[in-house]
Formats: structure tokens, C-alpha cells, sequence
């Protein structure tokens, strides 16, 4: 699929559809590929709008979960999106916790969807992060991330294997992390009133499904769906199970799609 990236105002994105806004928020290792089915699915209905997060364009100190929330804050207010049904992969869950919880956004949130989503617990890439320079060590970490293996391109490994041999990226990669786990969404998660959709894979070793249990034992309108045979990134790895769930969930919203 060839994305045309629109660039206005210092913020660079996706959007394709028109109709109830759609916000997708990607992980750490994420790109717009990663939601190639989501975009394929909603976008005849509604309008799918993607942020590229400034994962490595902010000064090292600036990189962290809350100076993600506050570009996509600025990112939604540049576009005038209103009524978001927001969600977020991994670390793009966070971010849409942390921009979720401040009571000036909520007004304007729809729902939210979190897919194995940080903000209580996560492994990073599993026991450690993978070595520089080597290359079949990323490669089997990459595939740690999903249940089948084969998920984990071969274009997916070289991005993820450039981003360990780039100094740049590594030491935004560590502030981001470090800045995850600072800010543990626990004692916050009582204040999201929206509904909330979580969909995890049972197999899933970043953010293992008790994450999704305790994410709905600590949010007042939430509804889990585990995915079987499935790892991190449902969307890539079980889309048809994925877009079927998301359009159970909106069409109970009367969100209006197909």
C-alpha cells in the first residue's frame, strides 16, 4: 500500500476516509504498515487518521510518554478532530492513556481502544535489549513479539535493526522506556469514564494478557476481548479477528459505519 504522508504545521501523518474519526497511535517499533488492515477496513466509513509520533525527532530529554501525549495533544487540536474513537498499540496505548486522563481531552473522546497496550507492566523486547551489530539476535527478538513468527518481516527486522545501531535511536529508545515506566497508569485509570475496548493476544510476551485483565479490572467502562494463537500487535497478526471485534464495539456506540 503506498501511504501519502501530508506534512502542515511541523506534524507529519496519514489520513484516508471521511466520516466519525478514527485516531491510531503506534508502538515504539510501530509503523503505518503495522495498521495497513485497520486503514483497509475502516477507512470506506470513517475517517482514519494517523500521527507519525516524533519517536526520534525530539531532543533526547523531551522523549518521553508525556512529550508524545503532548504532540498528539497539539496534533489533535491543529486538526479540530472531535468525538475520537482513539487507539493505540503498545506504547501508543500509553500515550492514549496519559492524553485520555486529562479532563480537558475527554469532552472530545468518543471511545478508546487499547491493544496491547504499556502503562502497568511490559517487557521491553524480553529478557534484554537486543545487541548492536547483531543482526540474527534481532531478528529472533523481533519475532518474540508475535505468536506465528512469520509475522516479523524481513523489512520489519532491518527497521528494528537499524534503530539498535543508530546511537540517536538507542538513547530515545531508553528515555521513552525509562518514561514508561515512571508514569504507571494504575491510580489513573479510574478516571477514564468513555467506554474502553481492550483486544490482547493470549499469547502475547510484551504485555502478557494479565495486562489486559488488570487494565479492565481498574476502568469503570471496559470490555476485554483475548485473541487465541495471537502476540503484541493484534491488528498485524489476527486483522480479521481485530477489525471484527472494533466493529462490534462501534457499532454498539452508534458509530456510523458500513
Amino acid at each position: 500500500m503506498d501511504y501519502q504522508i501530508k506534512e502542515e504545521n511541523g506534524f507529519k501523518y496519514y489520513e484516508a476516509g471521511e466520516g466519525p474519526v478514527l485516531l491510531l497511535l503506534h508502538g515504539l517499533f510501530g509503523a503505518l504498515s503495522n495498521f495497513q488492515q485497520v486503514i483497509d477496513h475502516f477507512s470506506p466509513h470513517m475517517k482514519v487518521s494517523i500521527p507519525l509520533l516524533p519517536l526520534f525527532d525530539l531532543p533526547v530529554r523531551e522523549t518521553t510518554v508525556i512529550g508524545l501525549k503532548d504532540y498528539v495533544t497539539n496534533f489533535i487540536q491543529h486538526k479540530g478532530y472531535k468525538d475520537i474513537v482513539l487507539l493505540g498499540n503498545s506504547l501508543g496505548g500509553h500515550v492514549t492513556l496519559l492524553y485520555s486522563v486529562e479532563e480537558a481531552n475527554q469532552a472530545g473522546i468518543k471511545a478508546i481502544v487499547l491493544t496491547g497496550s504499556s502503562g502497568l507492566f511490559e517487557n521491553s523486547l524480553g529478557d534484554s535489549y537486543p545487541r548492536k551489530g547483531d543482526y540474527e539476535y534481532v531478528k529472533v527478538k523481533t519475532e518474540y513479539t508475535f505468536y506465528d513468527p512469520n509475522t516479523a518481516t524481513k523489512e520489519l527486522v532491518d527497521e528494528v535493526f537499524e534503530i539498535v545501531n543508530n546511537r540517536e535511536k538507542v538513547l530515545r529508545v531508553v528515555s521513552l522506556a525509562k518514561s514508561a515506566l515512571r508514569h504507571n497508569m494504575r491510580d489513573d485509570l479510574e478516571k477514564l469514564k468513555m467506554p474502553v475496548l481492550l483486544i490482547w493476544g493470549k499469547n502475547d510476551n510484551i504485555t502478557p494478557a494479565f495486562v489486559g485483565e488488570e487494565f479492565k479490572k481498574h476502568l469503570p467502562h471496559a470490555e476485554l476481548h483475548l485473541i487465541d494463537k495471537c502476540g503484541h500487535a493484534a491488528m498485524m497478526e489476527c486483522p480479521d479477528e481485530f477489525n471484527n471485534i472494533l466493529d462490534n464495539f462501534l457499532k454498539h456506540l452508534n458509530v456510523s459505519i458500513a
